[in-house]
């Protein structure tokens, strides 16, 4: 489904969302993506941090093993030194 709307931008750099789509996405805050070509305003998650730990389980190594190798390479660095 793919509509489009026409909007003014005000000399603040403001634009409405039109009702329709607010009411939609049902959000009261958005991201606006610069893609080059393109602007797109996706609307933000309540809580953002929770959707990307369900978006992103299991992907990549804990934050656990992350620390562990990074206090593993620090310690080889310090004893080159």
């Amino acid at each position: 489904m793919t509509t489009n709307y026409v909007m003014k931008v005000s000399t603040n750099g403001q634009v409405s969302i039109p009702a329709e789509a607010r009411a939609r996405w049902n959000a009261d805050r958005v991201v606006v993506v610069d893609l080059g070509d393109r602007v797109v305003l996706r609307p933000l998650p309540a809580d953002p941090v929770g959707e990307l730990r369900g978006n992103y389980a299991r992907r990549g190594p804990s934050s656990e093993r992350s620390r562990r190798q990074s206090r593993s390479d620090d310690a080889a660095r310090e004893d080159q030194e």
